[in-house]
């Protein structure tokens, strides 16, 4: 039986029984693509579970479509085009791009049956919940009415029909759209027309008809709505076919960072990278020959990248099918909880940092108090300057918004953009336009590195000295982000960090070798050694060893044999890693100390945490604990500037090791263990009422947000009944 409670279960191995011939060669390690693929298989996995709200099911359908097609753009146009450059070099499993594409391939073809079969099923038990697809012709003549003034106030005026032919050359398609193919004939024309009809990108995919009566829900679908109102489209013309196809185009970029415009620079490469070359070309798998050669023509897409697809084209969209009206079929509504030591201050955040160091773990402790941070800092007049990074953030975002009001009231403030931040460059553009408008200082980063590390600084004038109010994050700047993504963040102003704050600050801003770092380390200097020191000197307690991670990927080959050499010197470790991971664990000889587990349930997991008994097991109110902004890839450590903090406040040690890493390891409900041959098992024996650790998060409040409450008062990992 696999068993996901790895922390009440210390013994518990990976059931596999798999050698491997040589455990010094390629093979002790997993194909990142492919443990990629694996991880959407269970995001998928999610969405067929019937034990979660449908709709939400529904949602992660959708959500594991999206990720698909980031896939293909980014992962499988890259391994694409280094085949067509004669690419022949290794990954460190061993295989070139051209054999991993193979084995892609084969892996995706799986993965889209699967999720046709998902959606067939789920839109079964959607009709018996009440929501019903309907057709044109299953419409009452109120619906048609009320339809009718929809398609033509919020469609029609979208819609741009784009002619085909010799005169007609073949028009562009924009990335990753439904587009309908029409072959029309006009009045008193002999030869038929042919029509591309692209779906707006702000045309829903789903409309739900009014009247709303007795519970339920009658919707239609864009296609068919587009289809019901052709005669408005294209008058007096007969339909002689009608299809769809949706292609999607390779979206990596290329950046020269020497150029003197840089801003310019990263705007000409979204425009390159909106018409870049057509990877995949999927098409219904009704449509004729004549149309597939017509658009696989017009696109210039070769054969072997046409994908016939029996079933729904844009599965990508069908989150317009999660509808709030049925909050029966949802998650229940979770609110935010705020920090009761903020609440002991009547809302004064600098004096609940002041107290000792607060470490709010979201989406369960509001992102508002970081909101609330800058908003007060904008407000105090003994506040003198601000540091910000911004990686990722919203549209129109309230901590730009605060920077911007700082800036005016006169703050220095300084704030750093991450333009190369994949698929957010166009709004970072724009949010370093208007901060550098109202007179913020903005920054671009380090010459060739993305800076994905998250820091702030708030320096306040107190008395005769200067305070530094330093927050250290695991996640992006982003309050919508924050309401879906586990992350931590800490409040401090702890001196050494505040003193490697500047440093790191001094660094992304004029090129500053972070020297003399006290607490913090920075890759792409000095965190990836500081790392392999920590798992060597774990090695040496032998069998008294022990080391917990927690982290999106794991792929840093130096790292991994680290892990395998503190393995076979007998350390016990556990790794919750949710994305890939290139670690074969349970190898006899190899790594049969290492269990890695995955979680993936209703928030995604994106904290990072790393925890060393340092001698005396775990858990531990000796070992060593950190956070970082870092997953152990080689882009985090050699190609990013990213942060490691180590905690040293009691009250956030216990919270992190004792109440977040353990809840993490003790986790049945959202877990599925990772087999010596690559397979991912989920736990669903046992005990009926498996351990939910986002149900224990969302039930129990942090230790270091709780007032006067101490580090002793780790709560017990369980929670409340269904």
């Amino acid at each position: 039986m696999v068993n996901a409670d790895f922390l009440n279960n210390p013994d518990a191995v990976p059931e596999c029984d798999f050698q491997i011939e040589d455990i010094a060669g390629p093979s002790r390690f997993f194909n990142r693509e492919l443990s990629w693929l694996a991880f959407n298989t269970r995001v998928l996995e999610v969405a067929e579970d019937q034990k979660i709200p449908l709709l939400e099911r529904v949602r992660m359908l959708s959500i594991s479509a999206k990720n698909l097609d980031e896939f293909f753009v980014v992962r499988v146009a890259g391994l694409e085009r280094m085949v067509s450059d004669e690419n022949f070099n290794r990954t460190i499993d061993g295989l070139t791009a051209e054999q991993q594409l193979v084995d892609i391939n084969q892996e995706i073809d799986v993965m889209m049956h699967q999720q046709q079969n998902c959606l067939n099923n789920l839109e079964e038990s959607l009709t018996t919940a009440k929501i019903h697809r309907v057709m044109p012709d299953d419409l009452t003549d109120e619906e048609c009415i009320w339809l009718e003034n929809k398609y033509l106030d919020n469609v029609l005026p979208l819609l741009r029909p784009m002619r085909v032919g010799a005169n007609h050359p073949f028009p562009f398609v924009p990335n990753a759209t439904l587009t309908m193919v029409y072959r029309l004939l006009r009045p008193k024309k002999t030869d038929p027309m042919d029509v591309l009809l692209p779906v707006p990108l702000h045309v829903k995919s789903v409309y739900a008809l009014e009247p709303f009566e007795d519970g339920t829900t009658r919707v239609i679908f864009i296609q068919d709505l587009l289809d019901m109102f052709l005669g408005m489209l294209f008058p007096k013309c007969e339909i002689l076919e009608r299809s769809a196809f949706r292609l999607l185009r390779d979206s990596n970029i290329q950046i020269h960072e020497d150029a003197d415009d840089l801003i310019g620079e990263f705007e000409t490469a979204l425009q390159q990278r909106s018409r870049g070359g057509v990877m995949r070309l999927f098409v219904a798998d009704d449509m004729s020959k004549s149309l597939i050669n017509m658009v696989q023509n017009g696109c210039g897409v070769a054969a072997e990248k046409v994908v016939k697809v029996k079933g729904v084209l844009n599965l990508a969209d069908y989150s317009d099918l999660v509808l709030k009206r049925h909050a029966e079929l949802l998650w229940a509504e979770y609110h935010a909880r705020q920090p009761e030591r903020v609440r002991d201050f009547h809302g004064d955040i600098f004096a609940a940092i002041k107290q000792k160091d607060m470490l709010l773990h979201h989406p369960y402790e509001s992102f508002d108090i970081f909101i609330d941070f800058l908003r007060q800092a904008v407000r105090d007049p003994y506040v003198l300057a601000i540091k910000q990074t911004l990686y990722r953030t919203s549209f129109e975002s309230p901590i730009v918004e605060a920077l911007i009001e700082a800036a005016r009231a006169g703050k220095d403030v300084t704030a750093m953009i991450e333009l190369k931040a994949r698929f957010d460059e166009a709004a970072n553009i724009r949010q370093a336009r208007l901060l550098e408008q109202a007179g913020v200082q903005v920054i671009y980063g380090v010459p060739n590195l993305k800076t994905h590390a998250k820091a702030s600084t708030v320096l306040r004038q107190e008395g005769d000295d200067l305070v530094a109010y330093n927050h250290i994050g695991t996640g992006n700047y982003h309050p919508l982000n924050a309401k879906v993504y586990t992350d931590m963040s800490l409040f401090t102003t702890n001196k050494a960090i505040g003193r490697d704050a500047t440093k790191f600050f001094n660094y992304i801003s004029g090129g500053i070798e972070p020297r003399g770092l006290e607490n913090l380390a920075i890759a792409p200097r000095n965190l990836k050694t500081k790392l392999l020191k920590r798992i060597d000197r774990e090695a040496k307690f032998g069998a008294e060893g022990r080391i917990w991670v927690k982290m999106n990927s794991l792929v840093e080959d130096e790292i991994i044999d680290a892990l395998y050499v503190a393995s076979q010197a007998g350390v016990k470790i556990d790794l919750v890693v949710r994305g890939i991971c290139a670690l074969r664990p349970g190898v006899q000889g190899l790594s049969e100390n290492i269990r890695v587990k995955s979680i993936v349930g209703r928030y995604l997991e994106h904290a990072r945490i790393i925890c060393f008994g340092n001698g005396f097991g775990l858990p531990s109110d000796k070992a060593r604990v950190f956070m970082s902004s870092a997953d152990w890839m080689y882009r985090n450590m050699c190609k990013r500037v990213e942060t490691m903090a180590e905690i040293t406040n009691k009250t956030v040690h216990a919270q992190i090791m004792s109440q977040i890493m353990e809840a993490n390891l003790a986790d049945e409900r959202n877990s599925w263990v990772l087999q010596p041959d690559g397979k991912y098992l989920k736990h669903t024996k046992g005990r009926k009422r498996r351990f939910d650790c986002h149900r224990f998060f969302m039930e129990h409040p942090s230790l270091s947000g709780r007032g006067s409450v101490g580090a002793k008062d780790v709560p017990e990992l369980v929670h409340g009944h269904d």
